[in-house]
């Protein structure tokens, strides 16, 4: 018997993971994605959709808007209300655990559960389709918000990050705190949450993700039942142009800190594009072998007890940025970024060499395998993919094959020790 899912959703499979998913992408405009995790008792359900704090200036339907800073984070906050109640007290009755974030380039909408899924996954779609907007309840928000705001401004974390990008980045939106100011909350209005969500909340631009002990034909049953279908609309994001020179080499914030904490950020040419998965891969490759745990760099730091087991790094990309980022603590920030960028000086003449290459692309592609025991994981990573472009199973069939060549050429455009920032926070 040929079940109805089978007729709508594509498997796609990978053998070296040994998994497979379901992809559709339905009538309604919405895709939607289910990933079966044998041996899991529990289910990872997330609504992910392209529109993030970077998104302050956008076209829609021909017309150009700008919002405060801020208005993604808020509208997340909000959509949980509706004139029915808050999303939150019903997950409380079904058991399901819920939460959500909104980053540079998205707003995702999750729960978790082990029971009475279908429930649960109700709520969430119901939350999405169900904007509930007064001035009442705009303005009720501003006191919570704005106490958040004020938590991650206290945050040692936090501000070494967008104090980094503030030295990196002269136009681009990233520079500024995903939940926006006090002051810029301040001027959200139901009408500028309304435009929004009619913009980008818009199934034709959301993905739904379910991950775990979950049935395709289940999740397509509930969908079905409970979806208002959209018709799409025309949306761009208006990105200045970022020039590639850094704004500065060094900023600095005294905060109460025990051991100053540091980000060592080098910026790249900036394009309206994602990075690809081999890309993104060689990348991953270039820095474990440049920074990793088994590395020169790392063990001459640590040698000096200039680093210790908080020194990391992470590449953040998205449309119009894209930098590389060492961080940790240390006692003298100064020499730790001297160090670095004499090695990256240094690796720019000899490149990556071919047994540090095959360490570090084993260790990589040993992380992206372990990745895919995490439901959180998989499921971030399918909704991510859809909007980047960049397909969960690709990063692991490029690692298979990437070269050492590959590497070395994705260097030419990396880690340019003339065009970096270093951010400090340090005590009195």
């Amino acid at each position: 018997m040929i079940r109805r899912f089978d007729m709508n959703f594509t498997k796609i499979e990978n053998k070296r993971v040994g998994e497979h998913y379901f992809r559709m992408e339905h009538p309604s405009g919405l895709t939607i994605l289910v990933y079966p995790k044998k041996g899991f008792n529990s289910v990872y359900a997330s609504i992910g959709t392209k529109f993030g704090s970077i998104y302050s200036r956008f076209m829609f339907n021909g017309k150009e808007v700008a919002v405060p800073d801020g208005t993604a984070h808020y509208l997340e906050h909000k959509l949980f209300e509706s004139e029915d109640g808050d999303a939150f007290q019903k997950y409380a009755k079904t058991g399901a655990s819920a939460n959500a974030f909104t980053s540079f380039d998205m707003t995702c909408y999750l729960f978790s559960c082990t029971d009475r899924f279908s429930e649960s996954l109700k709520i969430l779609i119901d939350l999405m389709q169900s904007p509930y907007f007064t001035k009442e309840t705009v303005a009720k928000e501003q006191g919570i918000i704005g106490q958040e705001i004020k938590m991650y401004d206290d945050s040692p974390d936090w501000r070494v990050m967008m104090n980094l990008f503030g030295g990196l980045y002269h136009k681009h939106p990233i520079n500024i705190d995903i939940a926006g100011s006090v002051e810029s909350i301040a001027e959200i209005t139901p009408e500028i949450l309304y435009e929004c969500y009619n913009s980008y909340y818009n199934l034709h631009n959301m993905v739904l993700t379910v991950v775990g002990c979950a049935d395709p034909e289940e999740v397509l049953n509930i969908v079905e039942k409970n979806i208002k279908p959209s018709s799409p609309v025309d949306t761009k994001l208006i990105l200045p142009d970022e020039p590639y020179d850094v704004v500065k080499n060094y900023t600095e914030q005294i905060m109460p800190v025990a051991v100053p904490m540091f980000e060592l950020g080098f910026k790249e040419k900036c394009t309206d594009k994602y990075v690809t998965n081999k890309e993104h891969v060689c990348t991953s490759v270039l820095m474990n072998a440049f920074a990793g745990e088994s590395s020169k760099l790392y063990r001459e730091l640590m040698d000096k007890n200039l680093i210790n087991a908080s020194f990391g790094f992470e590449y953040l990309e998205g449309l119009g940025y894209r930098s590389m980022i060492m961080s940790g603590e240390t006692k003298d920030p100064s020499a730790v970024s001297e160090i670095i960028n004499d090695a990256v000086r240094k690796l720019h003449k000899t490149g990556i060499g071919s047994e540090e290459f095959e360490t570090a692309r084993k260790a990589v592609y040993g992380r992206l395998i372990s990745a895919f025991d995490s439901k959180q994981a998989i499921a971030s990573e399918l909704i991510s993919g859809e909007f980047t472009g960049r397909e969960i199973y690709g990063a692991v069939d490029e690692i298979a094959g990437l070269t050492l060549e590959d590497v070395n050429e994705r260097l030419e455009s990396q880690l340019d020790a003339d065009n970096c920032c270093l951010s400090v926070v340090k005590g009195e």
